[in-house]
């Protein structure tokens, strides 16, 4: 896969405020890439100087095989939706598309077929005609979605694209993306606050915390560096709990507690292991069904939570803030 963003040391500094602190990354074609971090984190610095909005104080960056010192050439070859996109009232989806192709320098009938493929690629092919105002905002998202394509881009930026959407309107969204990634192989940088969006369709996730990447990676990858615990529920017979309680004692690296309300349920913590190949590569469930076993307890259910992205998230800025 080829790399279509790179940057290295890229510091942006108000005074001696740092926004952006020696922010290090990659993507590549295809790449679905989530941008985390709590208000304040550097989100939005780390987009704006990323889309030569604004310059870096120190560090270079490269998009779509350009150096950040050519702004223009990088911005031809991108495709931006921000958070608080406007759009025009009385312009219907098709007109709207075609002023924007038309604005790239692309001539009027090839522009008119751009429109018209992009609103069948957005499922809006039968609102084309219809006057913008009269879109919902899923629509009006999945219009801007659509903008940011016009020019073919090789890297597309997304700044909050499903923020008010109802859940209907999150999944198409969410799904449009997962297929211009996979169909056009763009990348994809989106920023977000919804962390099970990013756990649904990012190949890859940067959390960042007051200007510096607290740790990036893909979402497994993420996971383990915060050396996130899972737990998982174990039921047996009422009368057999203490004899389960006793033979997980003996298996090391779980710690083991009795359901305050279910006689029949223990709750079993599983020691991370950062170093496993995969979060679900952890062995500690299979070793205390072993001991289970052994110990003759039937096993009724045993019900494993996997470790999810907002708890390494809330873990490692909680981490940093300390």
């Amino acid at each position: 896969m080829s790399v279509t963003v790179e940057a290295v040391q890229l510091t942006k500094r108000y005074g001696r405020r740092r926004a952006v602190e020696d922010l290090s990354f990659t993507a590549s074609a295809g790449d679905v890439v989530g941008i985390l971090g709590p208000n304040g984190a550097g989100k939005t610095t780390t987009i704006r100087l990323l889309t030569t909005v604004l310059t870096p104080t120190s560090g270079e960056f490269w998009v779509a095989g350009q150096p950040w010192t050519e702004a223009t050439e990088i911005r031809r070859r991108l495709g931006v939706l921000p958070e608080s996109g406007g759009y025009p009232r009385h312009q219907t989806g098709r007109e709207y598309l075609r002023y924007y192709a038309r604005l790239y320098g692309i001539d009027r009938h090839k522009a008119a077929a751009i429109a018209d493929n992009l609103l069948a690629e957005v499922g809006l092919t039968e609102r084309a005609a219809s006057q913008i105002s009269s879109y919902s905002r899923g629509m009006r998202q999945r219009l801007g979605i659509a903008r940011a394509l016009v020019n073919d881009p090789v890297v597309v930026f997304l700044d909050e694209p499903t923020l008010g959407l109802d859940p209907a309107g999150q999944a198409q969204v969410l799904g449009l993306v997962r297929d211009i990634a996979r169909g056009r192989g763009m990348t994809i940088l989106l920023s977000t606050h919804t962390l099970p969006e990013v756990e649904q369709v990012c190949s890859r996730v940067l959390i960042l915390d007051h200007g510096k990447v607290l740790v990036s990676g893909s979402v497994g990858e993420v996971i383990r560096a915060a050396v996130v615990e899972r737990s998982a529920q174990l039921r047996v017979p009422p009368d057999l709990i203490e004899r389960a309680r006793l033979a997980l004692a003996e298996v090391p690296g779980l710690t083991v507690s009795q359901d305050g309300e279910r006689r029949d349920v223990l709750k079993i913590v599983l020691a991370p292991q950062p170093s496993a190949p995969a979060p679900e590569a952890d062995d500690g469930a299979n070793a205390a069904l072993m001991a289970i076993a052994k110990a003759g307890v039937p096993v009724l259910a045993f019900e494993v939570e996997g470790a999810h992205l907002s708890d390494a998230f809330l873990k490692l800025t909680r981490e940093a803030a300390a």
